[in-house]
């Protein structure tokens, strides 16, 4: 993306002011401290609605192509480093690059045409941190730890840290936020390099290929134990469908397999065109055949695949893992394996990396391994450095790139108003996704703003990028921030449409409530249908602290912190003692409870704040007793 003019280099001063030219003023809102500008113009649809309940509207909907930033400083804020130029922002001398693990040489000529570049290979923590002082960058692949103490040592100077692959569990992003310091990293590089490793591991442990080398090279010949099975007409499920699962499935057609997916964010139409059906999480595990797993490691996938998992797949299913070890429990996959459930396995990445040389799961004869070489083409290391290498150097020049994990600093008077609202807004988010059943997934979303400011006085960008953060980032291996929000929303086929409401309340608050609507899709907790049929929640900020004020069409008040049960049930005394009681007797702290009807001794819904998670069996009993008629445990 080409730096606009309205951007200056990420470590420039201000211009210096001249008689002509206006002099700097400090930020006075959200709105003037961030300024959203796009290659192409921001396609906006203004309606206005007549007023209704001492409120009027203002809806809004969006389609952003690229986001980029500009932070309006000012002189007594801001001081350029001694290497830059105070008055055109133009570096004095070029910016330093430490590299400190291998990159490959297209990358390292991107780097050295912008900057200085030392490269610097196994550095000890203590050695990377008297280094880095000296630095304005840093790229890292997985090997070096880029920590608190890193961005400490660095006493301001490092602007940007660039990760040569996808993963950043390496890079605290939140020591880096909090000192100003950009990090991006290179997700789309492997994609293809991934996807044939991917479908060489379905063929080889279809084929026993491994097994039969391990055998002929022992001195063997066993033809009749290696016999295989044959890809052509099976069934294929992809659990992932994002950039290498859509890749794999269009391999695997070619193949002649039937392909079935799994992705909750998949758009419905591109699945379509490679001639894929999105089914549901158990349809998917129930009817392969195959079963190729490209899910990101989240608190929600994490060994999602486990004994009750295993028990629902067809007797000799057949698994291969090229995306991340922490999804399998392993030692369930052991016993699926024994047992006959799984036939075979073939896996390139393992929860502990390397993994025990003893491992019952690496030595069983029925699984075949790679060490985690999913990326290891020459093509697709080079295309990694190039493209790191590509988004550092934009970084250092003031360009905001689309692959920018964690979020630039914003005015402390503006996060001390937002604040509540922004853990809000994402607890929202978190929140509504939770109530969506798999299978048709997510597609259009509305936020409805109720405020007693003027609309043009709202600006909403970072509310906004919390809901998407809530809602994209539970099932996925996005990270979403002010900077890529709209990016990710529109890269996963999320439309997000606002609407802002006035109403009569204190305008010393930004945000009397906020509500967020999700359209066509099925809930798991029918209650949280509002009658216009979305799924429909509503929070407040009240006493600081985010509440829960609506589902659906009932009214609750709980506050959103550790984890909630809602129940449906019928509205007769004695409800909240049954379920506490339970609760008590499984050691389940009850934080708070409430009750919202719709009429008097019909329905009700009763949200319970828990600290802890219910085990199975307390769920069980809670959803056994016969006035409830529905519940959902969400995690908050």
């Amino acid at each position: 993306m080409a730096s606009p003019s309205c951007l200056k280099p990420i470590f420039s001063s201000p211009l210096t002011s001249s008689p002509t030219s206006p002099s700097p003023q400090k930020p006075s809102s959200l709105l003037s401290f961030l300024h959203s500008t796009t290659s192409t113009p921001i396609s906006l649809k203004l309606s206005s609605n007549p007023p209704h309940n001492n409120s009027h509207h203002r809806s809004k909907s969006f389609a952003v192509t690229n986001v980029v930033l500009k932070t309006d400083t000012s002189p007594e804020t801001t001081s350029a480093p001694s290497n830059y130029s105070q008055d055109l922002g133009l570096p004095l001398t070029k910016p330093t690059i430490l590299v400190s693990e291998k990159l490959g040489e297209k990358g390292l000529e991107v780097l050295r045409e912008f900057g200085h570049v030392e490269c610097l290979y196994d550095l000890s923590s203590d050695q990377l941190c008297s280094k880095i002082s000296s630095c304005d960058a840093l790229i890292v692949r997985s090997g070096t730890k880029v920590t608190r103490q890193v961005f400490e040592a660095s006493n301001g100077r490092l602007k940007v840290v660039g990760r040569a692959g996808v993963g950043i569990d390496n890079v605290d992003l939140q020591a880096a936020t909090e000192f100003g310091c950009l990090v991006v990293n290179a997700p789309t590089a492997n994609t293809v390099a991934a996807a044939e490793h991917g479908i060489a591991l379905l063929a080889a442990m279809a084929r026993n290929v491994a097994q039969a080398d391990a055998s002929i090279k022992a001195g063997k010949w066993q033809r009749n134990k290696y016999v295989g099975v044959s890809l052509v007409g099976k069934t294929l499920a992809v659990m992932g469908f994002g950039k290498v699962g859509s890749e794999v499935a269009r391999r695997a057609k070619g193949l002649g397999m039937n392909v079935i997916a799994h992705d909750p964010y998949a758009p419905a139409d591109r699945a379509r065109a490679l001639g894929v059906d999105l089914v549901s999480f158990d349809q998917a595990i129930g009817t392969a055949d195959f079963i190729s797993l490209h899910m990101p490691l989240t608190p929600a996938t994490s060994k999602v695949f486990n004994d009750e998992t295993f028990s629902k797949m067809k007797k000799g299913v057949r698994i291969v893992n090229v995306a991340r070890g922490g999804v399998i429990d392993e030692d369930a996959l052991v016993k699926a394996l024994d047992s006959g459930i799984v036939a075979q396995a073939a896996l390139d990445v393992f929860t502990k990396e390397p993994p025990p040389k003893d491992s019952r799961l690496v030595q069983h004869e029925n699984v075949t391994v790679t060490p985690h070489l999913g990326a290891s083409t020459k093509e697709a290391q080079e295309g990694v450095a190039i493209e790191i290498a590509e988004a550092v150097v934009g970084a250092l020049k003031g360009e905001l790139s689309a692959t920018a994990v964690n979020a630039p600093m914003v005015p402390p008077e503006v996060l001390s108003e937002l604040s509540p609202y922004v853990a809000l807004a994402e607890k929202l988010g978190r929140l509504a996704v939770q109530l969506v059943a798999g299978g048709s997934g997510i597609k259009s979303v509305k936020v409805v703003y109720k405020s007693a400011r003027d609309p043009d006085d709202l600006d909403t960008r970072l509310l906004r990028a919390m809901i998407i953060k809530g809602i994209i980032e539970p099932i996925s291996s996005s990270f979403v921030n002010l900077v890529n929000a709209d990016f990710t929303a529109k890269e996963k086929g999320l439309r997000i449409s606002e609407e802002r409401i006035v109403v009569d309340s204190s305008p010393e608050f930004p945000i009397d409530s906020i509500q967020v609507q999700i359209s066509n899709v099925e809930s798991k907790f029918a209650s949280g249908i509002s009658d216009n049929g979305d799924v429909s929640i509503e929070g407040k900020v009240k006493y600081g602290t985010p509440h829960l004020t609506s589902v659906g069409s009932f009214a609750v008040d709980v506050s959103l912190e550790g984890n909630l049960i809602l129940c449906r049930q019928v509205d007769q005394p004695g409800m909240i003692g049954q379920v506490g009681n339970i609760l008590g007797e499984h050691n389940v702290n009850v934080s708070f409870m409430s009750v919202g009807r719709t009429v008097r001794r019909k329905k009700a819904i009763m949200a319970i704040g828990v600290d802890e998670k219910p085990d199975k069996e307390a769920l069980k009993k809670i959803g056994e007793i016969p006035a409830i008629e529905e519940f959902v445990f969400l995690k908050l």
